[in-house]
């Protein structure tokens, strides 16, 4: 009974893959077969990632070198398609079945191209010194669904890239509203399911986008600054004189617990990582808003944007560091509604997004081509998610083909590094959508006259001001 039950998954899954990749392959709208099987060399190479003509050497790639070459200056992808694949695609979820998706910003560091336009100066961690500094380069904000437990896999269904003329939040926002109106049309959420949770990380301004999106079923998470000050709700105006009711209440200030009320709810326990844990969590707390930054344009009086206090306290952290302060902020101002430890763990489940990016990055080469302009780069992006997308469908297909020296691990455990391993033998399973290719012919060449001239230069776009600086790990990126 239980091999058919496996035969069945197995089938299931065969049949998902099969559809997703006729789908991919449909969004493709100009150069469909070389980039198709650009990808599939992206999924099918030996070892990671390290250089475009290596992958036309690959097998599965059945065209010439020129052809991928066009296929990434002159192709093209149908994305809002491709968007909707995704998001019909089964997601990631938790425990309680609640959508949890995480947003973030990963940058392409171009600092030498000074031929390519729309750079910006993106957040890159030096870890030589523990400085933090910036580079050139196009930043890439992804959402990506989360699940439960350990894992290091995710399901990103969305990438965007961020321009010098944009506004992070409000760029952010409409991601957000997109997104969502992606989930009910692939019926991922109906309106009797709990609201969609966001999480975040420093760098987003979670006060402004919770005012940006509050006519939206969406919860915001994320982590704050150790030194903001907060404000309880006003009270009674004080003294027999009549006039204007306070604004603000009582001042908390982050850094100084002198300054804390009591909390609402308060939990101790312990973590397998990081040893005593203790969170705590205030309700209908709200900043005092000014008319610079980000509200500077912001029309009539400045709003009160409530939300929920969470400050967690742990007894150490991996690889010996010390523990610092984590706030995070919760847009729900009803802190007793809320479990307070499974709002720090769903938090912690955000980092499984660092994993996903380091495998774009260092296997899957995400920021490995050299290329000129942003638009290709986005192809290529698009390629990427595509490519990580099959891995995930391919999970429950995939065999344990681990080196001598690794440990085995079961079929739930299997990382994208070792489904990849022999996503090869799925294909031949699976199949191309892909024509063969025509015999090969020299190409006309230069036209006869032509001249090369130089290519212009860009500068690293510098038109943000403060309220435009994107943060990202609680460091600006300003140029």
């Amino acid at each position: 009974m239980d091999s058919l039950l496996e035969s069945g998954a197995r089938v299931d899954a065969l049949s998902v893959l099969s559809g997703f990749r006729r789908e991919y392959y449909g969004c493709l709208t100009l150069r469909a077969d070389a980039l198709f099987e650009l990808t599939d060399a992206v999924l099918c190479a030996g070892g990671p990632v390290v250089s475009l003509p290596e992958l036309t050497l690959e097998a599965v790639h059945r065209r010439g070198h020129g052809a991928m070459y066009d296929a990434l200056a002159q192709g093209h992808i149908n994305v809002s398609r491709l968007r909707m694949a995704l998001a019909g695609l089964e997601l990631p979820r938790g425990a309680d079945r609640q959508l949890s998706i995480a947003l973030d910003v990963t940058p392409w560091p171009r600092p030498d191209a000074e031929c390519s336009p729309e750079r910006l100066h993106c957040h890159r961690p030096c870890r030589c010194d523990g400085r933090r500094q910036t580079i050139p380069g196009w930043p890439y904000q992804v959402a990506a669904a989360l699940g439960g437990g350990r894992s290091s896999w995710t399901g990103p269904i969305d990438a965007i890239r961020l321009g010098p003329d944009d506004d992070p939040t409000e760029v952010t926002a409409a991601q957000i509203r997109d997104l969502l109106a992606r989930l009910r049309e692939a019926g991922q959420w109906h309106e009797d399911d709990p609201e969609v949770l966001f999480v975040l990380d420093s760098g987003y301004d979670i006060v402004r986008l919770s005012w940006l999106l509050r006519d939206q079923p969406v919860r915001l998470l994320g982590r704050i600054r150790s030194d903001r000050v907060m404000h309880a709700p006003p009270g009674r105006r004080k003294g027999p004189r009549p006039g204007r009711q306070p604004r603000h209440g009582e001042t908390v200030r982050l850094a100084d617990p002198a300054t804390h009320p009591a909390p609402v709810q308060e939990s101790a326990g312990r973590h397998q990582r990081f040893g005593a844990v203790t969170a705590r969590c205030w309700g209908h707390l709200h900043p005092a808003l000014e008319r610079r930054g980000s509200w500077a344009g912001h029309q009539g009086e400045l709003p009160i944007v409530e939300g929920t206090l969470v400050h967690l306290v742990v007894e150490y952290l991996p690889g010996n560091r010390d523990p610092k302060p984590l706030w995070l902020w919760h847009s729900n101002p009803d802190a007793t509604a809320h479990d307070v430890d499974r709002l720090w763990r769903i938090f912690l489940r955000r980092f499984d997004l660092e994993h996903t990016f380091r495998f774009f990055k260092q296997t899957l080469g995400l920021t490995r081509p050299r290329l000129r302009n942003p638009e290709q780069a986005d192809r290529w992006v698009w390629l990427i998610l595509a490519a990580y997308t099959q891995l995930r469908l391919a999970r429950p297909l995939a065999e344990d083909l681990r080196r001598p020296w690794e440990k085995p691990l079961t079929p739930d455990q299997l990382t994208p590094g070792r489904v990849r391993r022999g996503y090869p033998r799925i294909r031949k399973t699976v199949g191309t959508p892909a024509s063969t290719p025509k015999a090969p012919h020299p190409g006309p060449g230069r036209p006869k006259g032509r001249t090369s001239t130089p290519a212009p230069r860009h500068p690293v776009g510098t038109k943000r001001g403060k309220k435009d600086t994107i943060r990202r790990g609680g460091t600006e990126q300003q140029p």
